[in-house]
């Protein structure tokens, strides 16, 4: 999962390395993916030492504390800090995560790996361009489709057991941890949906509030959109948030089987 696609005849560069402060005693190094588009240069990988006496808990703390005190121009993503947000995942220590929720502690490699998420195109350092999987999330039409007018009243509603089926799916973040660690993804991308944006497709096919059941399996029909998937489970066991996007794809296909006899 730790694979990068990089221009043709290119290398990853031995970048800098950044000397914890003296006196430090407790010092981790982080191996940080490093690319500038402006500058020319092939990729490299700059290291960084972190006196974690004088850093919080989290990766995402050591990121931080190296672009505020060390190399400001470092570059990633992140926001809520609390594994809601999904911005700051990338591949640490080789898995697919997010630097928000992964404890320093927890890392394996004494020097740590840091790389944007794998086999997406690179905006910057550890940023990935998300353009093409948030355009693929937006064709499954991620909202409640009706025909029925709305109650005069009240919001639609629905039964308890009806609310239990969406446990499992309405978690998901769409941090794109799962469908960047997915072979199949790796090889289709551009036509299979993925791990990630087939596990929303089912949250809306389960809603017992959703009229379009049948317009949404037609819509997923497709050699690639759908049956890429061979059950490799990467998924499932990248995913921050313990869902089971495989799951959900293997639902969906019982589904187009019911409704075919």
């Amino acid at each position: 999962m730790a694979e990068f696609t990089l221009p043709k005849n290119s290398k990853i560069r031995k970048g800098r390395h950044f000397k914890a402060p003296a006196g430090s005693t407790r010092v981790r190094t982080f191996k940080v993916y490093r690319w500038n588009p402006d500058d020319g240069q092939n990729p490299s990988t700059d290291t960084y030492e972190v006196d974690l006496d004088k850093c919080g808990p989290m990766v995402l703390d050591a990121l931080i504390k190296i672009k505020n005190e060390v190399d400001p121009t470092l570059t990633f993503r992140r926001s809520c800090r609390e594994g809601i947000c999904g911005s700051c995942a990338m591949n640490i220590d080789g898995t697919n995560t997010l630097a928000c929720t992964l404890a320093i502690d927890d890392c394996r490699k004494a020097e740590v790996p840091v790389y944007p998420l794998p086999h997406m195109s690179v905006v910057k350092d550890l940023v990935p361009d998300l353009t093409h999987f948030y355009a693929q999330y937006a064709s499954i039409q991620p909202w409640i489709r009706t025909q029925s007018a709305p109650p005069p009243d009240r919001e639609r509603l629905q039964s308890p057991a009806d609310r239990d089926k969406l446990d499992g799916l309405y978690e998901c973040i769409l941090c794109a941890c799962c469908t960047t660690s997915c072979p199949s993804y790796w090889w289709n991308g551009e036509r299979y949906l993925g791990p990630a944006v087939l596990l929303q497709a089912y949250r809306w096919i389960i809603d017992s509030r959703d009229e379009d059941t049948g317009a949404r399996l037609d819509d997923l029909e497709d050699p690639f959109k759908l049956y890429r998937c061979h059950t490799i489970m990467n998924c499932a066991r990248t995913c921050p948030k313990g869902l089971n996007p495989a799951k959900a794809i293997g639902s969906i296909k019982q589904l187009m089987l019911a409704r075919h006899g």
